[in-house]
């Protein structure tokens, strides 16, 4: 190990511990792993594979602590599973069972004319994904974009299901969590694309949750000018929400989801099987997503909720099965009604402008989306009594489900200087107003700006902290992005 810094040795080592006792890799798979140690004029650029096979490797920089290995492999293997079952031990996850019986395949259209396209939603559908891909491309080249823990259950599956069908898919596989959601990573991915010589009819599957289904979706539209993808989304958040609608972007340093554009899929192919692997955080966390579809718009759907929230958490067939139906048949008409929120879409968007604001002050870590918009739900609704909108009785619905479905309602210590300097930068801010979606009562909403003394009076008689309205930093600088900027 000469030539390496300490901080790159010990990493090092790190990695050559963790990797003793793991099965081989399959037969012809790329013999090397992460990090890799590299000197001299013909060394690798950090984080690619030396043969070039797709794969992209998880960034190692002294910031930062080493990710769990990836493995790279020109025929694609997946991580060793019982490596996966030890990183689950250690989180202290609980994984959620579920068993369905034979159901039949439900359809739900999204109506956008020559942009129409199908929510197919079916258990075991997984497995007949390339028989699917005839009808929506020409083209033999498959990208599969994922991330290692979806491709460590599900990938080898899919690239089993797309070759039997005759297709050449090139696995990409990207590391997890919100902090992937980059421009760096949207030219890895297009780096791939052009280095496998994608062709404009060649297609793109987003396999995995929200954050999976954004970069893919991004990448499809600005690459050739746009070249198809189908939404494959294995996380509650992503199955109720983020696949349908065509949202795709990336963050940027002062705000969630400031680069992007509206795409859309050409499909949208729901399996409810893969939530068996959804760690149990993750799935009470996209509840709050499948509460909101109540309160914006159907008081029926969230008497459902009420009732059948035990069952959820249990992750019984019959609930589960209806509430992602629902969920995607409320997002699918709002879209169809107004594809690129201009009007009604912003309905959807209840919750999120104090949950966004939250993800960004904690610098997308700690709170995970769903969590912020589950405090979003409630805060916002209490921000609605404030202003004279809604009744009390409203604010307590709202809560007591939150609160029973298991994700918090409390706002993390924040000033309200940070909070509203957060919430300036959210992408739905119209002429320097922060634009909010307020409910009426459950089942209806209002759109409406919101004043900052108003905020600020709601604040510090809810909360307390820091809400003196303060004009000392200068317009555009976030000062939680300062600090952050500061410590690295």
């Amino acid at each position: 190990m000469t030539n390496v810094g300490p901080v790159r040795r010990k990493k090092m080592r790190r990695a050559i511990r963790s990797h003793r006792g793991q099965a081989p890799l399959p037969s012809g798979a790329c013999p090397v792993t992460f990090p890799i140690p590299q000197t001299g004029t013909g060394a690798k650029k950090k984080g690619a594979c030396p043969q070039r096979c797709g794969t992209i490797l998880p960034d190692v920089s002294p910031r930062k602590s080493s990710p769990p290995q990836a493995k790279c492999a020109v025929n694609p293997g997946i991580p060793n599973p019982r490596r996966i079952r030890r990183t689950a031990g250690v989180l202290g996850q609980e994984r959620l069972s579920l068993s369905m019986a034979v159901v039949a395949e439900q359809i739900v259209p999204v109506a956008l004319g020559e942009r129409s396209y199908n929510i197919a939603l079916y258990p075991g559908l997984l497995a007949a994904v390339g028989d699917r891909l005839s009808t929506l491309t020409t083209s033999s080249k498959i990208g599969v974009v994922t991330d290692r823990h979806v491709a460590s259950h599900y990938l080898q599956g899919v690239l089993r299901s797309l070759r039997k069908a005759g297709y050449d898919a090139t696995p990409i596989i990207l590391p997890p969590g919100e902090g992937t959601k980059t421009l760096g990573t949207i030219a890895k991915v297009l780096n791939v694309l052009a280095r496998k010589r994608f062709e404009r009819q060649s297609l793109l599957l987003a396999l995995g949750g929200g954050v999976i289904g954004d970069i893919t979706g991004f990448a499809a539209a600005i690459y050739q000018r746009g070249i198809p993808f189908v939404q494959v989304p294995t996380t509650l958040v992503a199955q109720v929400d983020s696949s349908v609608g065509g949202k795709t972007g990336v963050d940027h340093r002062l705000g969630k989801n400031l680069i992007g554009a509206f795409y859309q899929p050409r499909a949208v192919w729901i399996d409810p099987l893969t939530l068996r692997t959804l760690p149990r955080r993750e799935w009470i966390a996209g509840l709050a997503e499948v509460i909101k579809y109540g309160i914006i718009t159907d008081e029926r759907f969230f008497a459902f909720l009420e009732a059948k929230i035990p069952a959820l958490l249990k992750l019984e067939e019959e609930p589960v099965m209806h509430a992602i139906q629902r969920s995607c048949e409320i997002k699918a008409q709002v879209v169809a009604e107004d594809e690129r929120e201009s009007d009604r879409r912003r309905i959807l968007n209840y919750g999120h402008t104090i949950g966004h604001a939250l993800e960004s002050l904690a610098d997308y870590r700690g709170l995970i989306h769903g969590e912020a918009v589950g405090i979003g739900l409630v805060q916002e609704a209490d921000l609605a009594h404030h202003m004279g909108l809604c009744g009390p009785e409203v604010v307590e619905r709202i809560r007591s489900l939150v609160q029973r479905a298991g994700l918090s309602e409390q706002v993390p210590q924040a000033s309200f200087a940070s909070l509203w300097g957060a919430m300036q930068h959210d992408k739905k801010v119209l002429g320097g107003q922060v634009i909010g979606v307020w409910p009426v009562k459950i089942g209806e909403v209002v759109i409406r700006p919101i004043e900052q003394q108003v905020c600020a009076a709601w604040f510090q008689n809810k909360h307390g902290r820091g809400s003196r309205l303060s004009n000392s930093r200068r317009p555009g600088k976030h000062p939680h992005r300062r600090k952050a900027s500061a410590r690295r």
